[in-house]
């Protein structure tokens, strides 16, 4: 062979070469875009599996504070029948001789309020002398305090406050020292 078809050769297999890394560089670069693809959809699922386990979290929490209120309107309604049996109850106490009476209401009334305490139903407790919060309570009405330590306390609670859960369904009403 002579130098000009060595030469001749050695530039074909130079471009032949060449022409392979080309392929190869072609390869990898589609197999990295297609890395990169594939990288890109596992992000995209896995943002949008966080975002459908949220929704369900979401709304299962919703469902259960729907459950625990649903009968809040119900709760509401009954409430003035509360407050008129125990009107009634603080009424018969001072008659003796409705003693069979009382018994009877007494125990329709229980039953009543147990029923109501199984739904979720519970009284917010407040007693003379408590600190007034209006956030808590509501102020009917404002009177001279009887004593210098009742001043922007509890002095009478004129009607009970309920909850529903933890929602409150009717705020106490009280009267505060002045």
């Amino acid at each position: 062979m002579s130098k000009k078809d060595r030469k001749k050769e050695t530039v074909e297999e130079q471009i032949e070469n060449a022409q392979n890394e080309n392929i190869a560089v072609e390869e990898q670069s589609v197999e990295e875009k297609l890395q990169e693809e594939l990288k890109g959809e596992k992000d995209k699922f896995l943002r949008l599996f966080a975002e459908f386990e949220n929704y369900k979290r979401r709304t299962a929490k919703e469902r259960m504070e729907l459950f625990k209120t649903a009968s809040e309107d119900v709760m509401i309604s009954m409430l003035p029948v509360l407050d008129d049996f125990e009107r009634a109850l603080s009424h018969i106490d001072e008659d003796i001789q409705a003693e069979e009476l009382r018994k009877g209401v007494v125990l329709i009334y229980q039953k009543l309020l147990t029923t109501l305490e199984q739904k979720g139903l519970s009284a917010i407790k407040v007693s003379q002398g408590d600190a007034f919060n209006a956030d808590e309570h509501e102020a009917v009405t404002q009177i001279p305090a009887p004593s210098k330590d009742l001043k922007g306390k509890i002095i009478d609670v004129i009607e009970k406050g309920y909850k529903l859960g933890d929602k409150v369904i009717r705020f106490p009403k009280v009267v505060i020292g002045q």
